[in-house]
């Protein structure tokens, strides 16, 4: 399949730092403002954390460290594969020594072939509203309607009330889309890649209830870290 690209769509240039006070991940965007990742301000909620440390001591520190190692090279490979599946340069050969990822992606390739008409990938994004800013692994129709796309890799298939902060996310990055380039996303698309030959498929509509719990997760981020901003939908 070839894929089709839009070509009247500048990219945002936007760097991505450490932050010295809190040591948390930031974006610089154009303007000079820097925002927090959005993906530090939802991994940093109450819920979430406790969640990981019951995790962390249920297996022990050193398992945990090897799976979440093994996990990130395992889902860095496969976005890498999807992003040249995508941008029609695909040769696998680069990727013989990555054998699980290349096997994830033949599974998942049908469902990649539903995508198409695309807008931006791996592009950055920000919201002077929210005061977020992240990247995005894809815009593009997917099923014939404009998406926001997020590749996701697992063992197995995940229980859906587990993918929620991929819809917060994808909603978050809906906003910020609307913001910079007045372009409206009608559903929020999490595809999951597994190690046991699935492929999980979410797709659901920008709905208020993700950005009620985005709002929520900013305004107890900003509390940790003693800002005063409060947003309210």
């Amino acid at each position: 399949m070839t894929f089709i690209h839009l070509e009247d769509i500048t990219p945002i240039q936007m760097e991505a730092k450490t932050d010295e006070d809190s040591g948390k991940r930031v974006y610089l965007t154009p303007e000079g403002e820097k925002y927090a990742s959005v993906t530090t301000v939802i991994g940093s909620n109450p819920a979430k954390m406790k969640g990981i440390m019951k995790w962390r001591k249920r297996v022990g520190e050193d398992k945990a460290n090897a799976i979440s190692k093994r996990s990130t090279s395992r889902g860095t490979k496969y976005h890498s594969i999807v992003e040249d599946y995508i941008n029609n340069v695909l040769d696998l050969d680069d990727y013989k020594k990555f054998p699980l990822p290349v096997v994830m992606f033949h599974h998942s390739r049908a469902s990649l072939d539903r995508i198409n008409k695309i807008y931006l990938q791996e592009a950055a994004l920000y919201s002077d509203t929210l005061k977020l800013a992240g990247r995005v692994d894809c815009i593009a129709e997917f099923d014939g309607q404009l998406s926001i796309i997020d590749f996701k890799t697992a063992a197995e298939p995940k229980k859906v009330e587990y993918l929620y902060d991929y819809f917060v996310q994808e909603c978050a990055y809906a906003c910020m889309l609307k913001e910079r380039y007045d372009l409206t996303v009608k559903q929020l698309v999490t595809i999951v890649a597994c190690e046991n030959g699935d492929t999980q498929v979410e797709v659901r509509p920008v709905k208020k209830e993700y950005l009620t719990t985005l709002l929520k997760y900013i305004d107890e981020y900003n509390n940790t870290h003693g800002k005063k901003q409060t947003i309210r939908g």
